[in-house]
């Protein structure tokens, strides 16, 4: 009887060991970029950690080396575990120093873009900025958190988290870029935009991130990340000029605003109200003027 039963359920269960077999064969071609996360640990606890541990290199603005010069063009930079760390008003940060151009025409702006650090947006991160202006003795003459707004262009070059800082003393001689405690806690206003990071953001340097259609909420800032800095160029200044910063107010339609932005949007109105007055108003005012 039992020997019945069991070559009863054979073929059930050879069926479901094939049907296992293919399950994990499938998902063996689904691309790693592409799978959910494996580990569950929260990345930017572990950043943030890491950088607690990390020993201090610096402390005082003299400290840090000025040799590199900023670049003509926004550069990439990344910072994170072997970088150098800096003990500033009592936060740990990951920084990059400059000397300043003397040659540029003040004002002058630097560009910056962070990249969101890794691989599902929900998830990921940005480095935000701080910076600091120094003089040839190395007394700080300006000092800023750099807000920083979500801009997704065509390209990888106008696609990320942008901002930019302006320059207008003649004494300043050096520049220090770190992340103050106000920013490691702030977050970055973000919309979801799935084209931006279509084939050509997969096959470039940029992270493949998991988006959904729509969306928006707030990301997260961290200890570490890659970061663009630079002097401004067209690319970059039309980016963060066009930024998006925050949700934008709602209005009262694409059509109403249409009406009330386009020059010809009030003369549309006149010609309607002259047809129904007997053909009056704009024509009329439009020969005039072409007759005197």
């Amino acid at each position: 009887m039992m020997k019945r039963r069991f070559s009863a359920l054979a073929p059930i269960l050879a069926a479901c060991t094939l049907l296992l077999a293919a399950c994990h064969s499938v998902k063996d071609l689904v691309p790693p970029n592409l799978r959910p996360p494996e580990n569950t640990d929260d990345p930017l606890k572990q950043a943030q950690q890491r950088l607690l541990e990390a020993t201090p290199c610096c402390t005082s603005f003299a400290d840090f080396s000025y040799q590199s010069l900023l670049p003509w063009q926004p550069q990439p930079f990344t910072l994170g575990s072997g970088s150098s760390v800096a003990n500033i008003n009592g936060t740990h940060s990951y920084f990059l120093a400059f000397r300043l151009p003397t040659g540029a025409k003040l004002p002058y702006r630097i560009a910056f873009k962070s990249e969101l650090n890794g691989r599902w947006l929900k998830s990921s991160y940005l480095f935000a900025p701080t910076v600091v202006l120094l003089d040839s003795g190395f007394q700080p003459i300006g000092s800023d958190d750099v807000s920083l707004c979500e801009h997704m262009g065509w390209s990888d070059a106008s696609s990320g988290a942008f901002g930019a800082y302006t320059v207008n003393s003649k004494q300043a001689r050096y520049l220090l870029i770190y992340s103050s405690a106000d920013q490691q806690k702030g977050k970055t206003y973000w919309e979801q935009s799935p084209t931006a990071f279509s084939a050509q953001g997969m096959a470039s340097s940029m992270p493949t991130l998991e988006m959904s259609s729509s969306g928006t909420f707030s990301v997260p800032h961290g200890p570490d990340g890659t970061i663009w800095v630079g002097m401004m160029n067209a690319t970059y200044a039309k980016a963060v000029d066009n930024a998006i910063c925050k949700q934008p107010p709602k209005g009262n339609g694409v059509l109403n605003t249409l009406r009330t932005a386009l020059p010809w949007g009030a003369a549309g109105n006149t010609s309607s109200a002259s047809d129904k007055g007997g053909g009056t108003g704009a024509n009329s005012a439009s020969g005039s003027a072409r007759g005197s």
